[in-house]
């Protein structure tokens, strides 16, 4: 197996994973570490001020028993009766004179000064407090504790006796106890160092698991899996992450989605223009042959083809009209497409502009309007030409398809109005209800030509659009198609041109 490369070792160490179980895994060992030698530190001085305290009360004790047997002022053999009862490794100072046993035994030398200044100047006063100090003599540790001998008369009181006594006491046993807890503090430390690693090691796995499979995800999405979603566990920050990748991921499907129906439309729209065009085009070219033709003819003599010719003319106009009327729906639709299209909003009595548009068009022997409500609940607040355009569309269209009479019902609604179309032919197929409004459909495929560009009802869906309004069409019970147009009484896009027109002076 070969070892890893410098780079991918780099890689790794660097990485999230490598950067969690090195932050994990330091963490727990300084901490642990810290708590470690903290309480050494509290452990050694207790056992240093627990035999310190030992001694000296041992020697406070001794000296107590000793002092009064002891003739004063002391003469050498008085010196060597104290240190006996001190013990081993003690010293006697009066004065000039000495008695010392053990370390002691090369007289005050080994008594460091400073704590025999401490004791000397307290044997003038009448208390004598116990002194220590430690001190290493030959690389041994040793607590030399000091002190005045007091002396109390029969009457109470206490007066120096101007004599010193040492004591020495080996530290070794107690420096080997700490060397023992240091020796444990290290062994604790390093039994942490594996248990720090397994933990590092399984909390990178759980707060890396999350990160693992938004990666997974985000990889999906990649590749065009627009429908890749990550479950969202707990509340923290991942959870809070991975439910903003999810809506994201919605959102960018969503708009994919949209791109593709767009896109899909706009191959479909020109595919069936360039059918709707091609038919009146053929027609035409076929009318302007024969008129070619015609004209050929009657410069030959006695040649005269005047009602073909006649024939021929009225057939080009006609396709012409429709030409114009198709290619201006279409400029109509590409404004809806791009946004661009613009309303001139004012108040609308819906049944004056139903009736005009019926007047104008010749229609008003084929269609009834029908109105039970007042001139005031009949009012919105529209675009009378764009309206107008998607009456025409409704009502021709049933005319066109269902056969008159038309009927058309104005009905008012506390938050807008209703005109409902109906005609009185067949009704529309189920299976071609939902593509009505779709641009181009035909329900009869086997219908080659209309008269009208195959637009209109989209136009018409798209205005009722633009006004906040919307349009449907059914079948009615009794026969026949009903379209329904239901328009707002003032739209939410013509709230703030209708006030600054009212502001106006």
């Amino acid at each position: 197996m070969r070892p890893p490369s410098p780079r991918r070792l780099l890689r790794t160490t660097t990485g999230l994973r490598g950067r969690l179980i090195i932050t994990v895994v330091s963490v727990t060992v300084l901490g642990a570490t810290g708590a470690a030698w903290a309480g050494v530190q509290r452990s050694a001085t207790s056992l240093i001020e627990i035999n310190q305290e030992h001694r000296t009360e041992d020697l406070v004790s001794r000296v107590t028993r000793a002092a009064p047997s002891v003739l004063y002022p002391p003469d050498a053999d008085a010196l060597d009766q104290l240190r006996g009862e001190i013990g081993e490794n003690s010293l006697v100072v009066h004065q000039d004179a000495a008695s010392g046993e053990g370390v002691f035994a090369t007289g005050t030398a080994l008594v460091p000064a400073q704590l025999r200044e401490a004791v000397r100047a307290q044997t003038a006063g009448e208390h004598g407090h116990v002194l220590s100090q430690r001190v290493e003599i030959d690389g041994t540790p040793w607590l030399v504790i000091g002190a005045p001998v007091v002396v109390t008369e029969p009457d109470g009181a206490r007066t120096p006796s101007g004599i010193e006594v040492y004591s020495a006491h080996d530290l070794t046993p107690v420096r080997d106890q700490v060397d023992a807890l240091v020796r444990g503090a290290a062994t604790t430390t390093a039994a942490t160092l594996p248990l720090a690693v397994l933990l590092a090691l399984l909390a990178s796995r759980s707060v890396l698991r999350p990160v693992a499979r938004l990666r997974e995800t985000a990889q999906h999405l990649a590749r065009g899996e627009l429908d890749a979603r990550v479950e969202p566990t707990g509340v923290d920050e991942l959870a809070q992450l991975t439910r903003t990748i999810n809506e994201m991921a919605a959102s960018l499907q969503e708009s994919i989605n949209s791109i593709a129906a767009l896109e899909e439309g706009s191959r479909r729209f020109a595919a069936d223009v360039s059918h709707e065009l091609r038919t009146p085009l053929t027609t035409l070219t076929a009318a302007v042959e024969v008129l070619h033709d015609v004209l050929s003819r009657a410069e030959a003599p006695g040649v005269s083809d005047e009602a073909e010719a006649r024939e021929s003319a009225h057939l080009a106009v006609v396709e012409t009209r429709r030409l114009v009327e198709l290619v201006e729906d279409i400029m109509e639709i590409a404004r809806f497409d791009a946004g661009t299209a613009r309303l001139r909003w004012e108040r609308t009595d819906l049944v004056k502009v139903i009736s005009a548009c019926v007047r104008h068009r010749g229609w008003t022997r084929d269609v009834v309007i029908s109105s039970p409500a007042g001139e005031d609940d009949r009012e919105v607040v529209a675009d009378r030409r764009r309206v107008d355009v998607v009456v025409a569309n409704l009502v021709g269209n049933a005319l066109a398809h269902g056969g008159a009479p038309v009927r058309v019902d104005v009905t008012a609604t506390g938050e807008g109005v209703t005109v409902r179309v109906t005609d009185s032919g067949p009704g529309i197929p189920e299976d071609a209800l939902p593509h009505v409004f779709s641009r181009f459909y035909k329900a009869d495929t086997s219908r080659s030509r209309t008269t009208g560009s195959g637009l209109g009802l989209a136009i018409a869906r798209e205005n009722a659009l633009l006004h906040d309004g919307a349009i449907s069409a059914a079948n009615h019970p009794d026969g026949g198609a009903a379209f329904t147009l239901w328009l707002p009484r003032r739209p939410t896009r013509a709230t703030c041109h209708l006030r600054d027109e009212e502001q106006d002076p």
